[in-house]
């Protein structure tokens, strides 16, 4: 009997000295990781702010299969949260935003050590070449059952944090850059354009120079209706005069206003007026550089369907402005091609 309670005793012994040596120990840990992506600000935060995207780019199910997500009604902004269950459940809730700037969350984890308690913080910076420093941190406190399992077990928590941050940040570059490529091409068949006057510039242009031909074109336009103290009546559209196999192709980039413009014989700024007409209309919904597919798809519709051109010439209208959606999933194009 003497020897169980010396036993007993030597063991209590053991674990109080264990509790005090585990207790003293920093339980504190701050963990950084950043990454620099080429996308607009706007587009990351909006990423990160939907806790619906979390599951495509985050890179918890590649170390656990079993998580499944749960989502709150709310998963936007703050007060938005959503929870997992998985070998470690857990949940998040966001506490604070500062539009494209940045994100502050409360995370919750279920760990064999139990309940840990952390800040999460997102910050996205602006650098010198247009591109975004994306910074995800966690801060918090271990609990002592989580430096007792971590001692134990052998676990490299920071080690695997920061694995952990990394593949993350490098997911959701990935699957920012796949939801930009997003694109539709919708073929609404014979329709009527109302027409109306315009004001334009004609030049040449390749495959290789389009864009910035077209930059400086419409440039030239703005400047001109600004001397001259006109207002834009509708969305920017370009009049495809001459397209060659080769890629080279003459065009008019267009402004529409309300009435017909004085022109001087010195400007390169030129009006217009295109009369109501019979087209086939076809509206890309993504990136311009899918133009060329919508063009086809035009092309075969008519094609198909035994229609003929007629003499006016075909154009495309830029129906929002790029300048007002940052993801090019999200610009809008609207084809026209007259037929008889």
């Amino acid at each position: 009997m003497k020897f169980l309670k010396l036993l007993f005793f030597l063991l209590l012994i053991f674990l109080i000295g264990g509790a005090i040596y585990f207790a003293s120990k920093d339980g504190h840990y701050d963990i950084k990781e950043s990454k620099v992506i080429q996308v607009p600000a706007s587009i990351l935060y909006n990423t990160v702010n939907d806790y619906t995207t979390w599951e495509h780019w985050g890179p918890w199910k590649k170390e656990d299969s079993t998580m499944t997500f749960s989502y709150d009604a709310k998963t936007i902004g703050i007060g938005g949260g959503y929870s997992w269950d998985g070998e470690f459940p857990g949940s998040m809730k966001t506490t604070a935003v500062q539009e494209n700037v940045a994100i502050e969350q409360d995370l919750t984890i279920v760990t064999p050590g139990g309940e840990r308690f952390s800040k999460v913080g997102w910050e996205f910076t602006p650098t010198e070449n247009g591109a975004v420093e994306v910074s995800w941190k966690v801060e918090g406190e271990h609990t002592l059952m989580d430096k007792v399992y971590f001692a134990f077990s052998g676990t490299d928590f920071e080690g695997d944090m920061r694995t952990m941050y990394i593949s993350g940040l490098n997911g959701l570059e990935t699957y920012v850059r796949e939801k930009m490529e997003d694109h539709n091409v919708t073929i609404h068949g014979i329709t009527e354009y109302g027409g109306g006057f315009y004001v334009y510039k004609t030049t040449s242009a390749s495959n290789t120079n389009i864009s910035a031909i077209m930059g400086e074109s419409y440039s030239e336009i703005n400047q001109f209706m600004k001397q001259k103290g006109i207002s834009q009546s509708g969305m920017p559209f370009t009049i495809y005069n001459e397209m060659n196999p080769n890629g080279n192709i003459i065009m008019s980039n267009a402004i529409p206003v309300a009435n017909a413009v004085e022109i001087t014989e010195e400007s390169t700024v030129l009006s217009g007026y295109l009369p109501r007409t019979k087209a086939v209309r076809v509206t890309l919904k993504g990136n311009y550089s899918y133009l060329g597919k919508a063009w086809a798809d035009a092309m075969q519709y008519i094609q198909q369907y035994e229609l003929i051109q007629s003499e006016q010439k075909p154009f495309e209208i830029y129906t929002n402005d790029p300048g007002d959606y940052p993801n090019p999933a999200d610009w809008v194009t609207d084809i026209y091609i007259p037929i008889e």
